[in-house]
Protein backbone atom coordinates (compact mmCIF):
# COMPACT_ATOMS: atom_id res chain seq x y z
CA UNK A 1 0.00 0.00 0.00
CA UNK A 2 1.37 3.20 -1.07
CA UNK A 3 2.11 5.99 2.47
CA UNK A 4 -0.94 8.01 2.18
CA UNK A 5 1.02 10.61 4.20
CA UNK A 6 3.42 11.12 1.87
CA UNK A 7 0.90 11.11 -0.90
CA UNK A 8 -0.61 13.77 0.49
CA UNK A 9 2.18 16.38 0.93
CA UNK A 10 3.29 15.17 -2.29
CA UNK A 11 -0.29 16.42 -4.19
CA UNK A 12 -0.39 19.59 -1.10
CA UNK A 13 3.71 20.71 -2.73
CA UNK A 14 2.19 20.66 -6.27
CA UNK A 15 -0.78 21.81 -5.77
CA UNK A 16 1.13 25.23 -3.19
CA UNK A 17 3.55 25.69 -6.15
CA UNK A 18 0.31 26.18 -8.68
CA UNK A 19 -1.56 28.35 -5.87
CA UNK A 20 1.56 30.26 -5.46
CA UNK A 21 1.47 31.14 -9.49
CA UNK A 22 -2.69 31.17 -9.95
CA UNK A 23 -3.42 31.94 -6.78
CA UNK A 24 -1.03 34.60 -4.74
CA UNK A 25 -3.31 35.35 -1.93
CA UNK A 26 -4.14 31.21 -1.18
CA UNK A 27 -7.61 31.19 -1.54
CA UNK A 28 -7.94 27.47 -3.16
CA UNK A 29 -4.66 26.21 -1.23
CA UNK A 30 -5.99 25.74 2.37
CA UNK A 31 -9.36 24.83 1.47
CA UNK A 32 -8.19 21.83 -1.27
CA UNK A 33 -5.60 21.26 1.77
CA UNK A 34 -9.11 20.43 4.36
CA UNK A 35 -10.20 19.03 1.64
CA UNK A 36 -7.61 16.56 1.73
CA UNK A 37 -7.21 16.07 5.02
CA UNK A 38 -10.10 14.93 6.09
CA UNK A 39 -10.00 12.13 3.51
CA UNK A 40 -6.46 10.91 5.57
CA UNK A 41 -8.84 10.74 8.56
CA UNK A 42 -11.25 8.14 8.04
CA UNK A 43 -12.47 8.09 11.05
CA UNK A 44 -12.56 11.61 12.11
CA UNK A 45 -14.58 12.24 8.65
CA UNK A 46 -16.65 8.94 9.96
CA UNK A 47 -17.57 10.58 13.54
CA UNK A 48 -18.41 13.74 11.72
CA UNK A 49 -20.53 12.34 9.26
CA UNK A 50 -22.30 10.53 11.81
CA UNK A 51 -23.02 13.18 13.47
CA UNK A 52 -23.72 15.41 10.65
CA UNK A 53 -26.48 12.90 9.85
CA UNK A 54 -28.35 13.00 13.15
CA UNK A 55 -28.38 16.95 12.98
CA UNK A 56 -30.28 16.70 9.43
CA UNK A 57 -32.30 14.20 10.49
CA UNK A 58 -33.43 16.80 13.38
CA UNK A 59 -33.93 19.41 10.47
CA UNK A 60 -36.02 17.53 8.19
CA UNK A 61 -38.30 16.77 11.47
CA UNK A 62 -38.29 20.46 11.54
CA UNK A 63 -38.91 20.90 7.38
CA UNK A 64 -42.44 18.32 7.88
CA UNK A 65 -43.88 19.67 10.90
CA UNK A 66 -43.47 23.44 9.32
CA UNK A 67 -44.92 22.08 5.72
CA UNK A 68 -47.87 20.62 7.52
CA UNK A 69 -48.66 23.64 9.19
CA UNK A 70 -47.35 22.30 12.71
CA UNK A 71 -45.63 24.26 15.32
CA UNK A 72 -42.05 23.66 15.72
CA UNK A 73 -38.75 25.07 17.10
CA UNK A 74 -35.62 26.30 14.87
CA UNK A 75 -32.95 23.62 15.09
CA UNK A 76 -30.64 25.91 13.88
CA UNK A 77 -30.38 29.44 14.70
CA UNK A 78 -28.28 32.29 13.36
CA UNK A 79 -25.55 33.46 15.28
CA UNK A 80 -26.11 36.48 17.91
CA UNK A 81 -23.88 39.08 16.12
CA UNK A 82 -25.78 37.97 12.25
CA UNK A 83 -29.27 40.56 11.45
CA UNK A 84 -29.77 38.87 8.48
CA UNK A 85 -32.45 37.00 9.35
CA UNK A 86 -33.94 39.47 11.98
CA UNK A 87 -36.82 40.16 9.89
CA UNK A 88 -40.14 38.27 11.62
CA UNK A 89 -40.83 36.95 7.78
CA UNK A 90 -37.66 34.76 8.17
CA UNK A 91 -39.64 32.47 11.07
CA UNK A 92 -43.38 33.46 10.68
CA UNK A 93 -43.31 32.38 6.55
CA UNK A 94 -42.77 28.49 6.86
CA UNK A 95 -41.12 28.73 3.27
CA UNK A 96 -38.79 31.40 4.17
CA UNK A 97 -38.37 29.42 7.59
CA UNK A 98 -36.74 26.56 5.69
CA UNK A 99 -35.02 28.76 3.45
CA UNK A 100 -33.12 29.94 6.07
CA UNK A 101 -33.12 26.78 8.21
CA UNK A 102 -30.91 24.92 5.45
CA UNK A 103 -28.97 27.61 4.02
CA UNK A 104 -28.01 27.92 8.16
CA UNK A 105 -27.31 24.51 8.52
CA UNK A 106 -25.43 24.26 5.73
CA UNK A 107 -22.57 26.89 6.60
CA UNK A 108 -22.41 26.09 10.28
CA UNK A 109 -21.45 22.42 9.45
CA UNK A 110 -19.40 23.65 6.98
CA UNK A 111 -17.40 26.55 9.52
CA UNK A 112 -17.23 23.89 11.97
CA UNK A 113 -15.66 20.86 9.81
CA UNK A 114 -12.90 23.30 8.73
CA UNK A 115 -12.33 24.76 12.18
CA UNK A 116 -12.01 21.57 13.45
CA UNK A 117 -10.16 20.01 10.05
CA UNK A 118 -7.50 17.30 11.62
CA UNK A 119 -3.58 17.09 10.31
CA UNK A 120 -3.76 21.22 9.66
CA UNK A 121 -2.16 24.04 11.57
CA UNK A 122 -4.75 26.35 13.43
CA UNK A 123 -3.08 29.16 10.69
CA UNK A 124 -4.22 26.85 8.07
CA UNK A 125 -7.70 25.84 9.33
CA UNK A 126 -8.68 29.66 10.07
CA UNK A 127 -7.71 30.42 6.53
CA UNK A 128 -9.71 27.87 5.02
CA UNK A 129 -12.48 28.66 7.05
CA UNK A 130 -12.28 32.26 6.40
CA UNK A 131 -12.12 31.77 2.28
CA UNK A 132 -15.49 29.54 2.60
CA UNK A 133 -17.04 32.05 4.86
CA UNK A 134 -16.71 34.90 2.25
CA UNK A 135 -18.28 32.06 -0.36
CA UNK A 136 -21.17 31.25 2.12
CA UNK A 137 -21.60 34.79 2.92
CA UNK A 138 -21.65 35.64 -0.60
CA UNK A 139 -25.04 32.70 -1.68
CA UNK A 140 -26.79 33.56 1.11
CA UNK A 141 -30.63 33.74 -0.13
CA UNK A 142 -30.62 37.74 1.70
CA UNK A 143 -28.00 38.99 -1.11
CA UNK A 144 -30.70 37.85 -4.21
CA UNK A 145 -34.02 39.61 -5.25
CA UNK A 146 -35.94 36.28 -5.74
CA UNK A 147 -34.73 34.71 -2.09
CA UNK A 148 -35.19 37.74 -0.07
CA UNK A 149 -38.70 38.07 0.98
CA UNK A 150 -38.19 42.01 2.15
CA UNK A 151 -36.75 42.93 -1.04
CA UNK A 152 -39.93 40.92 -2.61
CA UNK A 153 -42.22 42.93 -0.35
CA UNK A 154 -40.86 46.22 -0.84
CA UNK A 155 -40.66 45.83 -4.85
CA UNK A 156 -44.76 45.31 -4.42
CA UNK A 157 -45.47 48.20 -1.95
CA UNK A 158 -43.27 50.75 -4.16
CA UNK A 159 -44.96 49.11 -7.79
CA UNK A 160 -41.45 48.22 -8.88
CA UNK A 161 -39.72 51.91 -7.60
CA UNK A 162 -37.74 50.34 -4.94
CA UNK A 163 -35.83 47.95 -7.71
CA UNK A 164 -35.65 50.88 -10.25
CA UNK A 165 -34.00 53.03 -7.49
CA UNK A 166 -31.97 50.14 -6.45
CA UNK A 167 -30.25 49.40 -10.08
CA UNK A 168 -29.39 53.41 -10.17
CA UNK A 169 -27.69 52.95 -6.75
CA UNK A 170 -25.49 49.86 -8.53
CA UNK A 171 -24.66 51.91 -11.65
CA UNK A 172 -23.53 54.45 -8.71
CA UNK A 173 -21.79 51.99 -6.99
CA UNK A 174 -19.95 50.92 -10.28
CA UNK A 175 -19.18 53.88 -11.44
CA UNK A 176 -17.65 54.88 -8.40
CA UNK A 177 -15.81 51.58 -8.09
CA UNK A 178 -16.80 50.92 -4.84
CA UNK A 179 -20.04 49.78 -3.00
CA UNK A 180 -20.61 53.06 -1.05
CA UNK A 181 -21.22 53.12 3.03
CA UNK A 182 -22.33 56.75 3.00
CA UNK A 183 -23.31 59.71 0.85
CA UNK A 184 -19.85 60.75 -0.82
CA UNK A 185 -21.25 64.04 -0.89
CA UNK A 186 -22.54 63.85 2.67
CA UNK A 187 -19.73 66.06 4.27
CA UNK A 188 -16.43 68.16 3.69
CA UNK A 189 -13.66 68.17 5.51
CA UNK A 190 -12.93 71.24 6.91
CA UNK A 191 -16.40 72.41 6.69
CA UNK A 192 -18.55 69.76 9.07
CA UNK A 193 -15.43 67.59 10.06
CA UNK A 194 -12.27 68.08 11.18
CA UNK A 195 -13.26 71.80 12.70
CA UNK A 196 -11.22 72.08 15.42
CA UNK A 197 -9.21 75.74 15.00
CA UNK A 198 -5.11 75.20 14.64
CA UNK A 199 -2.62 75.64 12.32
CA UNK A 200 -0.30 74.09 10.53
CA UNK A 201 3.34 75.09 11.91
CA UNK A 202 5.84 72.65 10.22
CA UNK A 203 5.09 71.08 7.07
CA UNK A 204 8.07 68.39 4.96
CA UNK A 205 7.63 65.73 2.66
CA UNK A 206 5.65 63.36 4.82
CA UNK A 207 3.33 65.06 7.35
CA UNK A 208 2.17 68.90 8.41
CA UNK A 209 2.17 69.12 11.92
CA UNK A 210 -1.08 70.81 13.71
CA UNK A 211 -1.27 72.56 16.75
CA UNK A 212 -4.53 73.23 17.37
CA UNK A 213 -5.91 76.70 19.53
CA UNK A 214 -6.10 76.84 22.88
CA UNK A 215 -10.01 76.69 24.63
CA UNK A 216 -8.77 77.76 27.67
CA UNK A 217 -6.70 80.26 29.38
CA UNK A 218 -4.31 78.23 30.96
CA UNK A 219 -3.09 74.80 29.91
CA UNK A 220 -0.78 72.16 31.22
CA UNK A 221 3.36 72.97 30.50
CA UNK A 222 4.19 69.73 28.83
CA UNK A 223 2.13 69.67 25.79
CA UNK A 224 0.32 66.03 23.81
CA UNK A 225 1.63 65.06 20.76
CA UNK A 226 -0.73 62.59 18.71
CA UNK A 227 1.08 60.14 16.03
CA UNK A 228 -2.33 59.61 13.32
CA UNK A 229 -2.12 56.34 11.40
CA UNK A 230 -0.94 57.30 7.93
CA UNK A 231 -3.07 54.19 6.34
CA UNK A 232 -6.59 56.36 6.86
CA UNK A 233 -6.48 60.59 7.56
CA UNK A 234 -6.27 61.95 10.74
CA UNK A 235 -9.23 63.39 11.26
CA UNK A 236 -10.96 60.42 12.92
CA UNK A 237 -9.75 61.92 16.38
CA UNK A 238 -11.79 65.43 15.16
CA UNK A 239 -14.79 64.25 13.59
CA UNK A 240 -17.10 66.87 14.84
CA UNK A 241 -17.22 68.79 18.10
CA UNK A 242 -19.17 66.32 19.92
CA UNK A 243 -17.20 63.35 18.80
CA UNK A 244 -13.58 65.08 18.74
CA UNK A 245 -10.68 63.58 20.83
CA UNK A 246 -9.04 66.66 20.01
CA UNK A 247 -11.77 69.28 21.28
CA UNK A 248 -11.99 66.96 24.45
CA UNK A 249 -8.13 67.71 25.08
CA UNK A 250 -8.33 70.80 24.49
CA UNK A 251 -11.08 71.50 26.87
CA UNK A 252 -9.15 69.46 29.76
CA UNK A 253 -6.42 71.89 29.37
CA UNK A 254 -4.03 70.08 27.65
CA UNK A 255 -1.81 71.33 24.69
CA UNK A 256 -2.55 69.31 21.42
CA UNK A 257 0.02 68.67 18.32
CA UNK A 258 -0.97 66.39 15.66
CA UNK A 259 0.24 64.67 12.35
CA UNK A 260 -1.22 64.57 9.24
CA UNK A 261 0.66 62.43 7.33
CA UNK A 262 1.10 63.09 3.12
CA UNK A 263 -0.94 61.17 0.68
CA UNK A 264 2.20 59.13 -1.10
CA UNK A 265 2.16 59.32 -4.99
CA UNK A 266 5.08 57.19 -7.04
CA UNK A 267 7.21 59.60 -6.82
CA UNK A 268 7.74 58.54 -2.64
CA UNK A 269 8.31 55.08 -3.34
CA UNK A 270 11.58 54.80 -1.80
CA UNK A 271 10.57 56.64 1.52
CA UNK A 272 10.82 53.80 4.37
CA UNK A 273 9.55 53.48 7.79
CA UNK A 274 12.59 54.89 8.81
CA UNK A 275 11.58 58.15 7.17
CA UNK A 276 8.13 57.62 8.65
CA UNK A 277 9.88 57.74 12.33
CA UNK A 278 12.65 60.20 11.79
CA UNK A 279 11.20 62.47 9.67
CA UNK A 280 8.02 62.18 11.02
CA UNK A 281 7.70 61.43 14.53
CA UNK A 282 10.98 62.82 15.51
CA UNK A 283 9.98 66.43 13.87
CA UNK A 284 6.64 66.07 15.94
CA UNK A 285 8.12 65.94 18.86
CA UNK A 286 10.90 68.37 17.81
CA UNK A 287 8.25 70.98 16.90
CA UNK A 288 6.23 70.77 19.96
CA UNK A 289 9.06 70.75 21.98
CA UNK A 290 10.18 73.91 20.51
CA UNK A 291 6.89 75.59 20.54
CA UNK A 292 6.02 74.61 24.06
CA UNK A 293 9.08 75.26 25.46
CA UNK A 294 8.94 71.95 27.29
CA UNK A 295 11.65 69.55 27.69
CA UNK A 296 9.60 66.24 27.73
CA UNK A 297 6.12 65.59 25.84
CA UNK A 298 3.21 63.12 25.98
CA UNK A 299 2.90 60.97 22.99
CA UNK A 300 -0.21 58.97 21.66
CA UNK A 301 -0.36 56.71 18.71
CA UNK A 302 -3.05 55.01 17.36
CA UNK A 303 -3.38 51.94 15.53
CA UNK A 304 0.05 51.96 12.91
CA UNK A 305 0.42 55.37 14.12
CA UNK A 306 1.06 53.42 17.98
CA UNK A 307 3.21 50.83 16.07
CA UNK A 308 5.51 53.60 14.92
CA UNK A 309 5.74 55.10 17.85
CA UNK A 310 6.55 52.26 19.85
CA UNK A 311 9.45 51.49 17.45
CA UNK A 312 10.18 55.30 17.75
CA UNK A 313 10.68 54.84 21.67
CA UNK A 314 12.96 51.88 21.24
CA UNK A 315 14.98 53.90 18.84
CA UNK A 316 15.21 56.39 21.18
CA UNK A 317 16.04 54.99 24.06
CA UNK A 318 19.27 53.46 22.44
CA UNK A 319 19.92 57.06 20.63
CA UNK A 320 19.50 59.25 23.53
CA UNK A 321 19.57 57.15 26.60
CA UNK A 322 16.91 55.33 27.86
CA UNK A 323 16.11 58.08 30.95
CA UNK A 324 16.68 60.75 27.91
CA UNK A 325 14.16 60.10 25.69
CA UNK A 326 12.19 63.17 25.20
CA UNK A 327 9.36 61.52 26.04
CA UNK A 328 7.57 61.68 29.45
CA UNK A 329 4.91 58.49 28.79
CA UNK A 330 3.01 57.40 25.75
CA UNK A 331 0.00 56.32 25.39
CA UNK A 332 -1.19 53.38 22.77
CA UNK A 333 -4.87 53.36 21.07
CA UNK A 334 -5.23 49.38 19.74
CA UNK A 335 -2.05 48.60 18.80
CA UNK A 336 -0.14 45.68 17.78
CA UNK A 337 4.08 45.29 18.16
CA UNK A 338 3.58 40.99 18.96
CA UNK A 339 2.01 39.91 15.30
CA UNK A 340 2.67 35.80 16.09
CA UNK A 341 -1.74 36.37 15.86
CA UNK A 342 -2.48 39.61 13.68
CA UNK A 343 -6.74 38.39 13.83
CA UNK A 344 -8.34 38.02 10.43
CA UNK A 345 -5.47 40.03 8.50
CA UNK A 346 -3.47 36.78 8.92
CA UNK A 347 -5.36 34.87 5.76
CA UNK A 348 -3.75 37.98 3.51
CA UNK A 349 -0.60 37.78 5.13
CA UNK A 350 2.44 34.72 3.85
CA UNK A 351 5.56 34.50 1.62
CA UNK A 352 3.54 34.55 -1.14
CA UNK A 353 0.88 36.83 -1.15
CA UNK A 354 3.59 39.63 0.06
CA UNK A 355 5.92 38.79 -2.45
CA UNK A 356 2.82 39.23 -5.00
CA UNK A 357 1.90 42.66 -3.55
CA UNK A 358 5.54 43.89 -3.06
CA UNK A 359 5.43 42.98 -7.01
CA UNK A 360 2.25 45.21 -7.55
CA UNK A 361 3.17 47.74 -5.66
CA UNK A 362 6.86 47.88 -7.25
CA UNK A 363 4.99 48.41 -10.42
CA UNK A 364 2.92 51.33 -9.40
CA UNK A 365 5.31 52.81 -6.44
CA UNK A 366 2.50 52.63 -3.86
CA UNK A 367 -0.39 50.42 -2.17
CA UNK A 368 -3.65 52.13 -3.64
CA UNK A 369 -5.77 52.79 -0.37
CA UNK A 370 -8.99 51.38 -2.34
CA UNK A 371 -7.17 47.71 -2.30
CA UNK A 372 -6.28 48.24 1.53
CA UNK A 373 -10.23 49.17 2.11
CA UNK A 374 -11.21 46.42 0.30
CA UNK A 375 -9.29 44.38 2.42
CA UNK A 376 -10.41 45.06 5.37
CA UNK A 377 -13.78 45.41 4.14
CA UNK A 378 -14.05 41.86 3.36
CA UNK A 379 -12.80 40.95 6.76
CA UNK A 380 -16.75 41.60 7.99
CA UNK A 381 -18.11 41.11 4.41
CA UNK A 382 -21.33 40.51 5.91
CA UNK A 383 -21.96 43.84 7.56
CA UNK A 384 -19.47 46.13 5.47
CA UNK A 385 -20.07 44.93 1.71
CA UNK A 386 -23.18 42.41 1.62
CA UNK A 387 -25.48 44.69 3.83
CA UNK A 388 -25.01 47.64 2.03
CA UNK A 389 -25.61 46.10 -1.40
CA UNK A 390 -28.70 44.47 -0.09
CA UNK A 391 -29.87 47.43 1.46
CA UNK A 392 -29.00 50.04 -1.53
CA UNK A 393 -29.47 47.63 -4.68
CA UNK A 394 -32.64 45.67 -3.64
CA UNK A 395 -33.85 47.77 -1.58
CA UNK A 396 -33.44 50.90 -2.96
CA UNK A 397 -32.31 52.64 -0.12
CA UNK A 398 -30.11 55.90 -0.36
CA UNK A 399 -26.91 55.86 1.38
CA UNK A 400 -27.21 57.66 4.45
CA UNK A 401 -24.42 60.46 5.43
CA UNK A 402 -22.13 58.88 8.45
CA UNK A 403 -19.05 60.54 8.99
CA UNK A 404 -17.27 57.40 10.53
CA UNK A 405 -17.99 55.70 6.96
CA UNK A 406 -17.17 58.80 5.28
CA UNK A 407 -13.75 58.85 6.89
CA UNK A 408 -13.69 54.97 6.16
CA UNK A 409 -13.73 55.51 2.52
CA UNK A 410 -11.46 58.32 2.60
CA UNK A 411 -8.36 56.35 1.52
CA UNK A 412 -5.04 56.82 1.88
CA UNK A 413 -2.43 55.53 -0.54
CA UNK A 414 1.43 53.89 0.86
CA UNK A 415 4.80 54.03 -0.52
CA UNK A 416 5.99 50.67 -1.56
CA UNK A 417 9.63 50.44 0.18
CA UNK A 418 7.05 51.36 3.35
CA UNK A 419 4.75 48.86 3.27
CA UNK A 420 6.54 45.83 1.79
CA UNK A 421 9.02 46.39 4.58
CA UNK A 422 6.13 46.53 6.92
CA UNK A 423 5.00 43.40 5.96
CA UNK A 424 8.08 41.61 5.53
CA UNK A 425 9.65 42.50 8.86
CA UNK A 426 6.55 42.61 11.41
CA UNK A 427 3.59 40.88 9.88
CA UNK A 428 5.69 38.21 8.58
CA UNK A 429 9.16 37.81 10.52
CA UNK A 430 7.56 39.25 13.64
CA UNK A 431 11.11 41.30 14.65
CA UNK A 432 9.45 43.94 16.66
CA UNK A 433 9.73 42.01 19.27
CA UNK A 434 13.20 40.05 18.99
CA UNK A 435 15.59 42.22 20.75
CA UNK A 436 18.12 43.75 18.54
CA UNK A 437 16.39 41.97 15.37
CA UNK A 438 15.81 45.17 13.60
CA UNK A 439 17.96 47.95 13.19
CA UNK A 440 15.86 50.94 12.54
CA UNK A 441 17.27 54.42 11.71
CA UNK A 442 20.95 53.22 12.03
CA UNK A 443 20.36 51.44 15.73
CA UNK A 444 19.51 48.16 17.11
CA UNK A 445 16.11 48.31 18.79
CA UNK A 446 14.64 46.91 21.94
CA UNK A 447 11.14 47.33 23.63
CA UNK A 448 12.72 45.94 26.66
CA UNK A 449 14.64 49.61 27.04
CA UNK A 450 11.44 51.46 27.10
CA UNK A 451 11.51 52.91 30.58
CA UNK A 452 8.58 55.39 30.29
CA UNK A 453 5.35 54.68 31.40
CA UNK A 454 2.74 53.30 29.67
CA UNK A 455 -1.52 53.67 28.90
CA UNK A 456 -2.95 51.22 26.42
CA UNK A 457 -6.11 50.90 25.43
CA UNK A 458 -7.55 47.46 22.77
CA UNK A 459 -11.22 47.25 22.11
CA UNK A 460 -13.42 43.80 22.96
CA UNK A 461 -14.78 43.21 19.28
CA UNK A 462 -11.49 44.64 17.66
CA UNK A 463 -10.93 42.67 14.34
CA UNK A 464 -7.91 44.48 13.06
CA UNK A 465 -5.91 44.64 16.50
CA UNK A 466 -7.30 41.85 18.68
CA UNK A 467 -7.36 43.12 22.34
CA UNK A 468 -5.50 39.49 23.43
CA UNK A 469 -2.68 40.07 20.93
CA UNK A 470 -2.59 44.25 21.77
CA UNK A 471 -1.80 43.16 25.44
CA UNK A 472 1.02 41.21 24.38
CA UNK A 473 2.72 44.37 24.15
CA UNK A 474 2.80 44.42 27.93
CA UNK A 475 5.17 41.97 27.80
CA UNK A 476 7.60 43.57 26.45
CA UNK A 477 7.82 46.46 28.23
CA UNK A 478 9.35 47.22 31.29
CA UNK A 479 7.76 50.01 32.70
CA UNK A 480 5.12 51.10 34.80
CA UNK A 481 1.72 50.15 32.50
CA UNK A 482 -1.99 50.61 32.67
CA UNK A 483 -4.49 48.93 30.21
CA UNK A 484 -7.99 49.14 29.36
CA UNK A 485 -10.25 47.15 27.56
CA UNK A 486 -13.00 49.14 25.25
CA UNK A 487 -16.38 47.89 24.79
CA UNK A 488 -17.28 47.78 20.62
CA UNK A 489 -14.23 47.82 17.91
CA UNK A 490 -11.58 49.67 16.64
CA UNK A 491 -13.12 52.95 15.75
CA UNK A 492 -15.80 53.19 18.28
CA UNK A 493 -13.74 52.06 20.89
CA UNK A 494 -11.57 54.58 20.47
CA UNK A 495 -13.98 57.34 19.12
CA UNK A 496 -15.64 56.74 22.66
CA UNK A 497 -16.80 60.49 24.11
CA UNK A 498 -18.31 61.27 27.49
CA UNK A 499 -22.35 61.28 27.20
CA UNK A 500 -24.93 61.09 29.37
CA UNK A 501 -26.37 58.46 29.89
CA UNK A 502 -23.46 55.92 29.18
CA UNK A 503 -23.24 54.22 25.93
CA UNK A 504 -20.34 51.87 26.67
CA UNK A 505 -18.25 50.39 29.67
CA UNK A 506 -14.84 49.75 29.78
CA UNK A 507 -12.12 47.17 31.97
CA UNK A 508 -9.24 49.18 33.20
CA UNK A 509 -6.55 47.89 35.65
CA UNK A 510 -2.88 48.27 36.13
CA UNK A 511 -1.20 45.43 34.05
CA UNK A 512 2.23 43.77 35.12
CA UNK A 513 4.85 41.79 32.39
CA UNK A 514 3.72 38.58 33.78
CA UNK A 515 0.23 39.23 33.41
CA UNK A 516 -1.95 36.98 30.79
CA UNK A 517 -4.92 38.45 29.25
CA UNK A 518 -7.47 36.58 30.17
CA UNK A 519 -6.64 36.75 34.10
CA UNK A 520 -6.20 40.74 33.51
CA UNK A 521 -9.96 40.89 32.57
CA UNK A 522 -11.01 38.66 35.54
CA UNK A 523 -9.92 40.91 37.95
CA UNK A 524 -9.74 44.55 35.73
CA UNK A 525 -12.64 47.02 36.95
CA UNK A 526 -15.70 47.35 34.89
CA UNK A 527 -17.04 50.67 34.37
CA UNK A 528 -19.89 52.33 32.58
CA UNK A 529 -18.89 55.39 30.16
CA UNK A 530 -16.29 56.35 28.51
CA UNK A 531 -11.82 55.41 29.38
CA UNK A 532 -11.13 59.17 28.18
CA UNK A 533 -11.55 60.08 31.46
CA UNK A 534 -10.22 57.19 33.67
CA UNK A 535 -7.10 58.85 30.67
CA UNK A 536 -7.42 62.07 32.19
CA UNK A 537 -7.06 61.38 35.74
CA UNK A 538 -3.70 59.18 34.62
CA UNK A 539 -1.99 62.05 31.94
CA UNK A 540 -3.06 65.11 33.91
CA UNK A 541 -1.04 65.10 36.84
CA UNK A 542 2.05 64.35 34.88
CA UNK A 543 1.54 66.68 32.35
CA UNK A 544 2.82 69.55 34.64
CA UNK A 545 1.82 73.00 36.20
CA UNK A 546 -0.61 75.33 34.41
CA UNK A 547 1.02 78.02 32.31
CA UNK A 548 -0.60 80.34 29.71
CA UNK A 549 -2.07 79.09 26.61
CA UNK A 550 -0.16 79.48 23.86
CA UNK A 551 -1.57 80.68 20.32
CA UNK A 552 -1.64 78.02 17.91
CA UNK A 553 0.89 79.77 16.08
CA UNK A 554 3.88 82.43 16.92
CA UNK A 555 6.81 84.41 15.40
CA UNK A 556 8.91 81.21 15.53
CA UNK A 557 6.60 78.89 14.40
CA UNK A 558 4.21 80.58 12.08
CA UNK A 559 1.05 79.40 10.12
CA UNK A 560 1.34 77.80 6.98
CA UNK A 561 -2.19 77.29 6.86
CA UNK A 562 -5.33 76.57 8.90
CA UNK A 563 -6.11 73.14 10.26
CA UNK A 564 -6.85 70.80 8.43
CA UNK A 565 -4.03 71.81 6.79
CA UNK A 566 -3.38 71.01 2.46
CA UNK A 567 -2.13 67.17 3.37
CA UNK A 568 -5.60 66.22 4.60
CA UNK A 569 -7.64 67.55 1.25
CA UNK A 570 -5.45 65.63 -0.85
CA UNK A 571 -6.84 62.42 -3.29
Amino acid sequence: MPDGRALYRHIAAIGDGLSARADPFGIAAPILHAQMAWLMHPQELGERLAGLGTDLWQLQWHTWRRALGLPSMDPVKPHADDPRFADPVWTDSATWDLVKEWYLAFTHHVQDMLYETPGLSGKERRRAAFWWRKWLNAVAPTNYLWSNPIALRKFIDTRGHSLWQGWQNMLADLQAGNVRMTDPDGFHVGEDLATTPGAVIFRNRLLEVIHYAPTRPQVHAEPVVIVTPWINKFYILDLNPRKSMVRYLLDQGLDVYITSWKNPDASMREVRFDDYLLEGISELVRVAREASGAERVHAVGYCIGGTALATWMAWAARHYGEDAVPVRDWTLFTTLVDFHKPGDIEVFIDEESVAHLSAQMAEKGYLDGKDMAASFRLLRSNSLVWHYVVHGWLYGESPAAFDVLYWNMDTTRMPCAMHAWYLRELYLNNRLVQPDALVVAGEPIDLRRIRQPLYAVAAEDDHIAPWAQTFHTLHHVAADKRFVLSSSGHILGIVNPPVTPPRRHYRVATAHRADRAPLWRDRAELRDGSWWEDWMAWLKPRAGELVPARPAADERHPALGDAPGAYVLET
